[in-house]
């Protein structure tokens, strides 16, 4: 019997989750699989949990409530040394009043308590589990506890700080925090989460909802809140409360796809995937994977979308263009809901769309990677990011490489990948031959090609040889050309010196006595002579003449 207890148990804490009636109608049919018994005491449970949201999606914080809806078997009564002043939250398991302690302090707390008749060990297990959880951390972004006991009828509760705040989102909202104030709020949150992962424990449920903030001294204080699921990363086991493989440990928008196994191999990772998605619904006002696509569907289409649809980038997301066609069950921000969210961060459409592109982008997409080994380690990691984009210096996140965005491609649609390998193949193999005699052919032309250009090459340069030999051939001819001209200047050059040197003796001569001239014959005189007897022999001979008249002349002179 205790087995069936469980696995109804687990399929209530799935259904719950499920806002839809028709969604969650559906899921009961597949989970039940006709066991009326089974499908009974669920519905039992889903009518006796009055509200939509489960324990963790109402937490410990003050609410504003008419007189008419207080009530509860407890409200005015004492435990211990609390008095049940007012009933402010109801989950499946657990009911949160605001009491007031009778010590002379008197500041009221959160206290929460187990329901009547969810006393199952599992359940007591869960209770105690988030007592322990809270009891082992201290830190200014988590919700302290304070004490604990059991009812007189034995129901378990503790006391916890009260929380007066708004979650996460209204509360960014409600005060038009700008992108810079939104994610110095997102560090304190980092860091909270950080110091319960140094714990050794996983959150598993982090969304808007459990993270309430409150003013303090003027300035906003986010605290975490809600550990009802939390697993120990390390033993005690005792803290990991898993159902069965069926039911969802956490918030679908906000879950990771290693929790949809169940609690065996969790690790603080799949907190950095809640935080990212958390991160995207500041920045976006649309949750990662959006409200259509897990509405209105079976449980296996919701763990399918979690596993396999990819979300679109934030900044995409805020243009409504939808990267893959085959996911366009995301919905994006239509073009009339872009002012009202670009307005609650006290900016325009545009002007928000380009803060998120690049940086901020990057580090989302990174928290929210699918494949856990490439996400942040830890959440310090990812507050380091924040923390670089705030201060303009360069982030570590970047954008996944082709080659990872083809293998996620391929991953996602590998029925359609295998019949087209499939098909490429039997083409391939059809025609293989014809390829081999193609490739021959081409490398037979090829070599011919080759051939022709060498030849060519070779006819070139013996073309470019004979001309070489004939342009040093012309110029041998014009070297023996101008040898021959030298050579015949240099013969009549001699010739004339001869004939001059002969006339010269001749005139030279004529003043011997045997001549017949006097003793005293005069230089003039023989010049006279020669000049009227020896240049009209010369007549033929202009270059010789010239020569000698000169000298003549020189000797007159």
């Amino acid at each position: 019997m205790s087995g069936d207890v469980t696995k109804e148990e687990a399929i209530f804490d799935a259904a719950i989750q499920l806002d839809d009636p028709a969604a969650r109608c559906a899921f009961l049919d597949n989970a039940c699989r006709g066991n009326t018994t089974l499908r009974d005491a669920v519905e039992e449970l889903l009518a006796f949990h009055d509200t939509k949201d489960d324990l963790l999606s109402k937490p410990a914080m003050e609410l504003t409530r008419p007189a008419a809806t207080v009530g509860g078997e407890l409200l005015g009564s004492v435990l211990d040394r609390y008095r049940l002043v007012d009933r402010i939250g109801e989950g499946a398991f657990g009911e949160v009043y605001r009491a007031e302690p009778l010590d002379p302090v008197r500041r009221d707390v959160a206290l929460k308590i187990l329901k009547p008749g969810m006393d199952s060990r599992q359940i007591i297990a869960r209770f105690e589990a988030e007592r322990q959880a809270l009891a082992m951390m201290s830190h200014p972004n988590i919700a302290t506890v304070l004490d604990a006991g059991a009812t007189p009828a034995g129901r378990p509760y503790f006391v916890m700080e009260l929380v007066s705040g708004q979650p996460l989102d209204q509360f960014c909202d409600a005060r038009r925090l700008s992108v810079p104030d939104q994610l110095r709020l997102f560090l304190a949150i980092c860091r909270a989460v950080q110091h319960a992962h140094q714990k050794g424990l996983v959150h598993r449920d982090l969304k808007p909802s459990n993270v309430l903030v409150a003013i303090d001294d003027g300035r906003p204080v986010p605290k975490v809140i809600d550990f009802g699921i939390a697993k120990a990363v390390r033993q005690p086991a005792s803290l990991s409360i898993t159902g069965d493989l069926r039911s969802l440990m956490g918030t679908p928008e906000y879950m990771s796809p290693e929790q949809l196994a169940g609690g065996a191999d969790i690790d603080t990772r799949a907190d950095i995937y809640a935080l990212g998605g958390m991160l995207y619904k500041l920045l976006t006002g649309v949750t990662p994977l959006g409200s259509d696509l897990l509405s209105n569907r079976s449980f296996d289409e919701i763990c399918r979308a979690i596993r396999e649809v990819e979300p679109q980038r934030p900044s995409d997301r805020l243009e409504g263009w939808v990267s893959d066609p085959t996911k366009s069950e995301i919905n994006s921000v239509g073009s009339e809901s872009q002012p009202a969210i670009a307005a609650l961060r006290q900016t325009q459409p545009a002007a928000l769309r380009r803060m998120l592109r690049g940086d901020l982008d990057w580090i989302v997409m990174k928290a929210l990677e699918k494949d856990r080994s490439r996400r942040y380690e830890t959440a310090s990691e990812l507050a380091a990011d924040i923390e670089r984009y705030l201060n303009h210096e360069p982030v570590s996140a970047g954008p996944p490489s082709a080659w990872y965005r083809a293998s996620k491609f391929v991953r996602r649609n590998r029925i359609a990948v295998a019949a087209v390998a499939a098909v490429s193949l039997a083409i391939v193999a059809g025609g293989s031959v014809a390829t081999i005699g193609f490739v021959r052919a081409s490398q037979h032309a090829q070599r011919a090609e080759q051939q022709k250009q060498a030849a060519e090459i070779a006819r070139g340069d013996a073309e470019r040889l004979r001309g070489e030999a004939d342009t040093r051939r012309d110029e041998a001819e014009r070297e023996r050309k101008q040898a021959d001209i030298e050579r015949a200047r240099a013969v009549a050059e001699s010739d004339k010196a001869n004939r001059v040197v002969k006339v010269l003796e001749e005139l030279l001569g004529a003043a011997h006595p045997d001549q017949g001239h006097p003793a005293d014959f005069k230089v003039r005189q023989l010049l006279d002579e020669f000049s009227q007897t020896k240049f009209d022999t010369l007549a033929t001979q202009p270059d010789v003449e010239a020569t000698l008249r000169r000298t003549i002349g020189r000797a007159y002179w």
